[in-house]
């Protein structure tokens, strides 16, 4: 039970009511240097943080639970809490104790949750932090997508057909304003991972693989939206639940006009769009309410349409390694090979080029266009290299300081960084054959002269982090501050050399200067040396032996010394805070020039790449054909070690070479050449030079993966299933502009069923879809289908046979192969030569029962009539009957060894 108020002393009382204004969170409550937490919060912080768990009486011998940390130690402290999914308020002390009147106002100045983290050591340096919120009504959905630490605001919508309806993006200067805020509350849950169901609905399809595509750290959405119920597993993101019974006094598209400060949102391609709209608002309270008055700018939105990016669903990233590994993390990843950048603003837009490759040729070349003018002019690159090292993280720097929340080091490190603009300037500047994107960015580039002027004047070179005691404003900036730093500093010092002054000047030998609370410093002269007491001197005091006087350059003095520490920093926190206002309101410049520099921090690092790994500018055309001469994987080829990577061609169109089926041992290499395949396509398409000697590449709408699978025991799905469900996923959305990479469909189940389903897929993606296709198989029979279908081709892997052993050649050649080695693969994985022998006569045996049934890949043309003779031969005489009416010319021959194995078990039984 918690405390009654009237139990309570005041400022027990002073909590309890924070944490009822707050019920739904951590309350972390300032006294004095720590941030205490009391009750419920007391005890969930002392098990999830590791404190201490004591107790403090409050009434009479009550005790309440209680733990705290240091003021210091806090962003430590909340990085936990954050961790866990927990969200924490904190109170502040609104008024120093020292000169507070009675109890110290205390005020909940932040909501701290996983999404609105603004402070760098809570933060991934070089991925966003998203929060997310979903707004739909059925028939369309919005999702907003904003990360308050860079100030980046973004929206887009689906309908219910999953198609992007927003146009592209427009992006306008406003002011920023405020909004009715929503109520919080509790309901923070981890939804369990379920299967997104190829047929589900289409709307909560599209929605699911945008947001997991963001990767927010959390997401938002109302109690009764109608999509709360089905949401599955987001990637890991926290999701919150908003109540409805909180009223909005102002529509979703007032809200936003009256915070950008417009009477329309026209300027921001949001018209028409209500559910973006939608999101877009419930976004903008939910900041504001967990915010208060320290809520970065966020001063423009950028609507955005999926249509404008190729398609990659969270199996691809995953099966592909862009971002995170299989095995969990950066390492070995397409995103950690390439990072060359030298900014985190650069590091977090390479993730986002490349999990969203363009699908506008335009675009794309123009980026090709400016890595090759960098390849090409290496002492450009070296030099917008350097001077990129230099640079702070501009986005976070200017979103605390317009939320008021940056400290002097902050001004400090934006100025360092505005300091080097003339020079990045000056590279793009066109001294020479400068591409069109270079051009451009130089031109969206402010070189900010009047802000950096500001900081290299106002801010001194080591600010301490703390605001508020003195050592922040540079010496010049203010007459007023240095007069008080030089009194505070020589004040002391010069009254004490006044004495040894006065007493020559006077010939007072025992004048001596004293000082006491009433009248401050005097001068004392004894009775005996009245005579010598020069004109100038006042009496102010007389003592039995003495006078006292003062004079009018000793109060002066007294003036200057008395308090100058503190009026010095009174003065100084108020200085800042103006200059700090005054960046602010060029906040809109800074995010412009923040983002300009980095798009050329990742140009500059993919051309550091290119020339460091030897990559090639491919060619984007109009067309469906993809060629590749001598492709590599960008990843594993950096991994081989001193073994040299065998590089491949492949050649794919929509006229004669669909669909590849690709045959050979396991760990020959097939889906390395499946992966590099698809990480070419992806990066030519972001605009990358690519790991080969040569690439033609029309441009791919989506590319799917369907690579390896293991069960899903939280869901209880088995390999199968998870494999089916995918194959599915791939059947119902690829388009003929799309790139399939399927390896070993139909592995996790018995071998004819397995095979007929990888039969039935193929021969659907060629009469039905008509995508650009590459087929590893294990199922050998798969190679008849460049008999029986157009546009199907057999590659297969080269091995090197040597008596029982194999090398593997990793070179992919045209035609298929009938072996998998699957022994010789066993003995180098080091099973036991029992084990090995052993296979090898169980294989003889099944070889020798599948040549009474099963059809040879040489007798293919001919097999009708072999499988008519072989199944009235097999029929049982009950049978017989009705497979006379089967027209067994038109069998194929996979549904011929199907119709074998049915009868043969009838047969047996």
């Amino acid at each position: 039970m918690p405390p009654k108020d009237s139990d309570l002393t005041p400022m027990y009382r002073q909590w309890a009511q924070a944490k009822r204004d707050f019920p739904d969170v951590l309350m972390l409550f300032r006294m004095g240097d720590f941030y205490e937490m009391f009750a419920e919060d007391a005890e969930i912080g002392a098990r999830e943080m590791g404190l201490t768990l004591t107790a403090r009486k409050y009434a009479g011998d009550k005790r309440i639970p209680m733990c705290g940390v240091p003021y210091h130690a806090l962003d430590r402290y909340l990085r936990l809490l954050v961790e866990k999914g927990f969200r924490a308020a904190i109170c502040e002390q609104m008024e120093d104790p020292r000169a507070a009147k009675g109890l110290v106002k205390r005020q909940v100045t932040r909501v701290v949750t996983p999404g609105t983290l603004t402070e760098d050591e809570l933060l991934p340096e070089d991925d966003h932090n998203f929060l997310v919120a979903i707004h739909s009504d059925g028939k369309a959905a919005g999702i907003a997508a904003v990360d308050v630490s860079t100030g980046d605001f973004l929206v887009t919508e689906v309908d219910c057909r999953a198609g992007a309806r927003t146009p592209p993006a427009v992006i306008t200067d406003h002011q920023s304003g405020g909004v009715h805020a929503p109520a919080l509350q509790p309901d923070t849950t981890r939804p369990e991972a379920l299967p997104l169901d190829p047929q589900a609905d289409p709307l909560l399809i599209a929605v699911v693989e945008e947001v997991r595509r963001l990767r927010p750290a959390e997401v938002i959405i109302r109690e009764n939206d109608p999509l709360r119920g089905a949401l599955p597993d987001l990637g890991g993101a926290i999701v919150t639940s908003l109540k409805d019974d909180e009223p909005v006094f102002l529509s979703a598209a007032e809200q936003l006009c009256k915070h950008f400060g417009v009477d329309s949102l026209r300027g921001y391609g949001l018209e028409g769009l209500s559910a973006a709209t939608g999101a877009a608002a419930q976004a903008l309270r939910y900041l504001q309410a967990t915010h208060m008055a320290a809520l970065p700018r966020l001063a423009s939105i950028s609507v955005y349409s999926t249509n404008q990016f190729m398609v990659i669903d969270a199996t691809t990233r995953r099966n592909l390694e862009l971002i995170e590994s299989l095995r969990g993390g950066k390492q070995a990843t397409l995103v950690e090979l390439l990072d060359k950048t030298r900014t985190p603003m650069g590091s977090r837009l390479l993730r986002s080029w490349i999990v969203q490759p363009l699908l506008d040729r335009r675009q794309i070349e123009q980026r090709l266009d400016a890595i090759e003018n960098l390849v090409q002019d290496t002492i450009l690159l070296d030099a917008l290299s350097g001077h990129l090292r230099s640079i702070y993280d501009l986005e976070r720097l200017t979103s605390r300081i317009t939320a008021g929340t940056a400290n002097a080091r902050d001004l400090r490190a934006l100025g360092l960084s505005l300091a080097r603009l003339p020079e990045v300037r000056q590279e793009l500047s066109g001294k020479g054959e400068t591409a069109e994107l270079l051009a451009q960015l130089h031109v969206q580039m402010d070189d900010l002269g009047d802000v950096s002027d500001l900081l290299a004047r106002a801010i001194a070179d080591e600010p301490p982090v703390e605001i508020t005691k003195g050592g922040l404003i540079r010496e010049g900036f203010n007459a007023e501050l240095d007069e008080l730093s030089y009194a505070a500093a020589h004040g002391r010092e010069w009254i004490a050399a006044l004495q040894d002054q006065e007493r020559a000047r006077t010939g007072i030998k025992n004048l001596k200067i004293g000082f006491n609370n009433v009248f401050g410093y005097y001068i004392e002269v004894t009775r005996s040396f009245q005579d010598l007491v020069p004109e100038d001197y006042h009496r102010k005091q007389t003592l039995t032996n003495a006078e006292r006087y003062v004079t009018p350059e000793l109060k002066e003095w007294e003036s200057k010394v008395l308090g100058a520490d503190e009026r010095a920093q009174e003065l100084e926190h108020k200085l800042f805070c103006e200059v700090r206002a005054t960046v602010a309101e060029q906040s809109e410049r800074v995010l412009a020039t923040a983002r300009a520099l980095a798009q050329v921090d990742v140009l500059c690092g993919l051309a550091q790449a290119a020339v460091e790994y030897g990559y090639s500018k491919p060619e984007i055309i109009e067309g469906h054909e993809l060629q590749i001469v001598g492709g590599r994987h960008p990843v594993v080829e950096r991994a081989t070690g001193e073994e040299p990577f065998v590089p491949n061609d492949v050649r794919l169109d929509c006229d004669s070479n669909q669909l590849m089926i690709i045959t050979g041992p396991n760990m020959a290499g097939k889906s390395t050449y499946l992966r590099q395949v698809a990480l070419i396509a992806l990066m030519a398409q972001m605009g990358s030079f690519v790991p080969a000697s040569s690439a033609r590449l029309g441009l791919v709408d989506r590319i799917f993966t369907r690579v390896g699978a293991s069960d899903d025991l939280a869901t209880g799905q088995s390999t199968f299933m998870v494999e089916m469900t995918e194959t599915a996923n791939i059947l119902h959305n690829a388009t003929d502009r799309s790139l399939i990479i399927l390896d070993e469909i139909g592995r996790g189940t018995s071998t004819f069923d397995g095979l007929s389903i990888a039969w039935a897929v193929a021969e659907y993606i060629i009469k039905q879809i008509g995508a650009k296709t590459l087929f590893a198989t294990h199922y050998h029979h798969l190679n008849e289908l460049a008999e029986i279908l157009p546009r199907v081709k057999n590659l297969r892997v080269l091995v090197r046979e040597e008596g029982d052993r194999v090398t593997f050649l990793r070179k992919i050649a045209d035609g298929g192969t009938d072996r998998s080695y699957g022994i010789q693969v066993a003995r180098l994985a080091g099973l036991p030569q029992e084990v090995i022998e052993r296979a090898k006569e169980v294989l003889r045996t099944i070889e020798q029962d599948d040549l009474a049934v099963a059809p040879s890949a040489e007798s293919t043309k001919k097999i009708a009539p072999t499988v008519q003779l072989q199944l009235f031969e097999a029929a049982p005489s009950p049978t017989v009957e009705k497979l006379k009416k089967v027209d067994v010319d038109t069998l194929t021959p996979v549904e011929a060894l199907l119709l074998l194995k049915e009868l043969q078990e009838e047969a047996e039984g």
